[in-house]
């Protein structure tokens, strides 16, 4: 299945792309249909009860099937993707980690930086999450040097913590598409760092330029993960007002999903909904010659083999 966040009402109403590619608001169906009526009301809400939550959007989904198509269009229980607002996936997870130095090349363009020895993360704030369709918003303190990260997301659909590799996967509830926006203003005081503490300060100041407001879109979908076969072999493509950026397969992924998992829930106790950040691979506007960064106008894609295509337009704040 392919669940997303309706933007409407405080909390947005939970959906799911049907396989025409019209969206089914589940809070609507229930308006007329009990069976919708018992599905939580937020997708966290509905992995933190687990397959019984999700087998009750299954049966919706034959349900709304059986529809009169004007009916439902008309009640707006279904309508066309193109015409809905959407929030990310889950707009209020508990934790957002985002692993970095995690794709082989992207080390590489990076001024070679060194491939790290254990898997490397940082929390990003709620604040930055946004949904696909919806701007990034320029920071006027730091608006020049904007870059693009599109990054292979997963999703816990169950408590974890200190598991093994071994039984890491069966943590993941299913995966989304992130853009680790970044504003690289304080990259160049990281590479040009002379000594330890210099280093440390300045990389703490580079990770902040990841942490603005609209700085971490998220979407358009969660699919669940039993749709994807094996999520270190998918096609990851980042456009840049359409011309391609990044173009690699998940295969580059120096620590993958199990390793990451089992690394990391060591600290961490993760939740349902929790989302996880994969890395970025090569092709960031910082790591070209001469770089490309982003203004306000520019249109950003994110598109990852058998999730969809995260999309966003840059914009000034008002």
């Amino acid at each position: 299945m392919k669940l997303l966040t309706i933007d409407r009402g405080p909390h947005g109403h939970v959906g799911v792309l049907m396989p025409n590619g019209e969206v089914l608001d589940i809070a609507a169906l229930a308006l007329i249909d009990p069976v919708a009526r018992l599905v939580p009301q937020t997708l966290r809400d509905i992995l933190e009860v687990g397959p019984d939550a999700l087998d009750l959007v299954k049966r919706c989904i034959d349900r709304a099937g059986k529809l009169n198509r004007e009916e439902a269009h008309a009640k707006l229980i279904l309508r066309a993707l193109a015409d809905t607002s959407l929030l990310a996936p889950i707009p209020e997870p508990r934790l957002i980690l985002s692993v970095g130095m995690n794709y082989g090349r992207h080390l590489k363009e990076m001024s070679g930086t060194p491939t790290p020895t254990h898997p490397t993360a940082f929390i990003k704030p709620m604040s930055s999450l946004t949904g696909s369709g919806k701007p990034i918003f320029v920071p006027p303190q730091c608006p020049d040097m904007i870059d693009f990260e599109g990054e292979f997301t997963f999703v816990f659909g169950k408590p974890c913590h200190a598991v093994t590799e071994a039984d890491a996967m069966s943590y993941v509830a299913g995966y989304t598409i992130c853009n680790d926006v970044s504003a690289r203003n304080w990259a160049p005081e990281f590479f040009a760092a002379k000594g330890n503490f210099d280093a440390i300060h300045s990389w703490e100041r580079n990770i902040m330029g990841k942490l603005l407001p609209s700085f971490t879109p998220c979407g358009p979908v969660f699919v669940t993960a039993d749709e994807i076969k094996d999520p270190h072999d998918l096609q990851l493509t980042t456009t840049l007002n359409g011309q391609v950026m990044q173009s690699t397969k998940t295969d580059d992924l120096i620590f993958k999903l199990p390793a990451q998992i089992a690394y990391f829930s060591q600290w961490y106790r993760f939740s349902p909904g929790d989302i996880v950040t994969t890395g970025s691979p090569s092709g960031v506007g910082f790591g070209r010659k001469p770089p490309v960064f982003m203004k306000a106008g520019d249109t950003i894609e994110v598109e990852i083999e058998g999730i969809g295509k995260l999309s966003n337009r840059l914009a000034a704040r008002n």
